[in-house]
């Protein structure tokens, strides 16, 4: 081989290999062990899920019993026992996701909107912080993000306003998940999630800066990286997280350092040291 050439290949080759760690390196090491969240305080036989952590990570909100939203502060190093939120109680409610500035929650339900009886479809909605963990009346998101008959479920907010939702019949075809940015006053029409890779995209966990997402599909966890504007191909969490149970609703930690999830193997809330950030 000529050496010209073959040095060309080599650099061609060092240059894909350098550009590997940001877009297939393992965010879980080799030695992590998944761990029940604070098993009997807010991970009980009512088997909770879908996490949500303000700011400094010091308050969770969560789905808990009857399908309520459900808040605990961290004292002391443990968490107090949870209190429903005041937005919740009444409704079938579910899948909270604080805004990355803390002062948003954004959620799923069937409550009743506009004078209707409860919803037979979830619909997305969202409180204002009022003070402390106080909270406004919920604010049901007008068309195009929620429409009749149309089920929207696991809202998350990057810290642009974009807003990803895992939406199953919105399109018969495409049984996942979709976004939609955030123009002057008003949301985008909301278009499918682009990843590559067989299955859907649910439970879409978005970052802050949008630089990757986790989701559920099939049962197991992924991640895609964002590159150039461009989502890669999805990446499949390993065998700590994904042993062959049921994983979904995937959330992390605002400080890029743990994943939180759910799974068939363990009643309510997983944790898993991970490096995202």
């Amino acid at each position: 081989m000529h050496k010209p050439r073959k040095f060309a290949i080599i650099c061609s080759l060092l240059s894909v290999f350098a550009a590997l760690p940001a877009f297939a390196q393992s965010i879980i090491a080799p030695d992590s062990k998944a761990s029940v969240f604070s098993k009997g305080t807010i991970s009980t036989d009512s088997g909770e899920f879908a996490p949500t952590f303000s700011p400094d990570g010091k308050t969770v909100y969560f789905t808990g019993a009857s399908n309520s939203i459900y808040f605990s502060k961290l004292k002391d190093g443990k968490w107090t026992k949870p209190s429903v939120a005041n937005f919740s109680g009444r409704w079938k409610d579910m899948d909270p996701f604080m805004s990355p500035d803390g002062k948003k929650i954004f959620f799923s339900s069937y409550r009743p909107y506009n004078g209707t009886a409860q919803l037979k479809f979830a619909h997305i909605w969202f409180v204002d912080r009022v003070d402390g963990d106080t909270w406004s009346e919920a604010h049901h998101m007008d068309p195009p993000i929620n429409l009749d008959g149309v089920n929207n479920y696991a809202p998350a907010i990057s810290r642009s306003g974009t807003i990803y939702f895992y939406s199953p019949n919105r399109d018969i075809n495409n049984k996942s998940s979709y976004f939609s940015t955030w123009v002057d006053d008003h949301y985008s029409t909301p278009v499918l999630v682009p990843i590559a890779g067989d299955g859907g995209v649910h439970d879409p966990f978005i970052s802050p800066d949008e630089r990757y997402l986790i989701f559920a599909s099939g049962g197991q966890l992924f991640i895609s990286f964002r590159k150039n504007s461009q989502w890669m191909e999805r990446q499949k969490l390993d065998s700590q997280v994904n042993d062959g149970s049921k994983n979904s609703s995937p959330c992390v930690s605002p400080d890029g350092k743990t994943l939180y999830y759910s799974s068939s193997r363990e009643n309510g809330i997983l944790m898993i040291p991970v490096n995202v950030r």
